[in-house]
């Protein structure tokens, strides 16, 4: 073999070996895909989704379908290059930079406790809002989350405690309850009124200074609701909060007698506000992909997101616009009973 032929073999070993390599390090980049669907008003492993206990419930037909994102990559499992160009030539997938998922300033542990965080306050403000969409009166309470080591709360409130009162005014909200802290001298002592295992008790606890002299316990709280009845939604390991809107309405189809769908499968995303506002979600063209390779025939799409979603619609799959729950209710009322009034899609001018 000449020298030349030598050579030119030599250098494209070197090139393949290079290309593999190269192929197969690290990007910084994440591959979103179609998750998984639920039924919510079905079951996932033999369990319902929604269970209601303490109010009667009616027989449900049909899907409402919450729809989700997987993802592929993060800081502690990375994709390599190949991986990343398959995406890119996958028009149901998205590759995004890594840290469009994973801020820079959160670990990948960090940001699945917050996805789980927001998918439990999601879930109490889906119930809030299916209720006053029903008209039934709940109420608001404040509860400790947590208490802060070394603090003079810390040992006297205790997670889970409701706090009805400070100073003998009622705890309406988290700042109302701040607000009347911060009104007292540093060194005051201030009085708690709380509900705690079912019992009443009061709690004096003296006020120390903030860096800024303000006045402070050490107790972190949440606004949260008081239901008049028992709702538990259980969907496994998914997370975020833009499953609300689907877990209104399956609460909501629960609560009223008759099928909501008729037997439609409906599929669906938005967050939920408990006051039933609607709001825009991430991954809506992999989201719709998934509801209708899981055979849903309509796909409830917040307002905010209608702009993207026309461009990228899958076929079969007809796009209702909604920006409140009584929207979506009354979309599904119409689509149901075949009537075109009360259905706004997507795109219609």
């Amino acid at each position: 073999m000449s020298r030349r032929a030598l050579t030119l073999m030599v250098a494209s070993l070197l090139t393949l070996v290079l290309g593999v390599a190269g192929a197969l390090m690290p990007v910084p980049y994440v591959v979103l895909s179609p998750g998984p669907t639920e039924n919510t008003i079905g079951d996932v492993k033999g369990q319902p989704v929604i269970t209601i206990k303490g109010r009667q419930t009616y027989p449900t037909t049909g899907a409402l379908r919450l729809v989700t994102v997987a993802y592929q990559g993060g800081p502690d499992a990375s994709i390599d290059l190949l991986t990343a160009l398959r995406g890119w030539v996958d028009s149901t997938i998205a590759v995004v930079p890594e840290e469009t998922i994973f801020p820079r300033t959160s670990t990948a542990e960090e940001v699945e406790q917050q996805n789980t965080q927001e998918m439990t306050t999601s879930q109490d403000d889906a119930t809030a809002a299916a209720l006053n969409q029903l008209k039934i009166p709940f109420s608001s309470v404040v509860r400790v989350m947590a208490t802060e080591k070394g603090k003079p709360a810390d040992g006297a409130l205790k997670p889970g405690d409701e706090i009805n009162e400070v100073d003998g005014t009622a705890a309406t909200d988290v700042e109302k309850v701040a607000e009347i802290v911060r009104a007292h001298k540093p060194g005051e002592q201030v009085t708690f009124g709380v509900t705690r295992a079912g019992k009443r008790t009061t709690v004096p606890i003296k006020t120390v200074a903030t860096s800024d002299g303000k006045s402070m316990v050490g107790v972190t709280m949440e606004a949260s609701f008081k239901f008049p009845f028992e709702v538990d939604i259980s969907v496994g390991d998914v997370g975020g909060p833009s499953a609300g809107l689907m877990f209104s309405l399956g609460i909501v189809d629960k609560l009223t007698p008759g099928s909501m769908t008729g037997g439609k499968s409906i599929a669906g995303t938005g967050t939920i506000t408990p006051e039933g506002k609607v709001g825009p979600i991430g991954g809506i063209q992999q989201k719709m992909v998934g509801a209708r390779q899981a055979g849903a025939t309509i796909f409830l799409t917040p307002a905010a997101n209608c702009g993207e979603a026309v461009k990228a619609v899958p076929d079969g799959l007809r796009l209702v616009k909604v920006d409140t729950l009584s929207a979506a209710v009354q979309a599904i009322d119409s689509l149901r009973e075949n009537r075109t009034t009360g259905v706004e899609s997507c795109g219609a001018s």
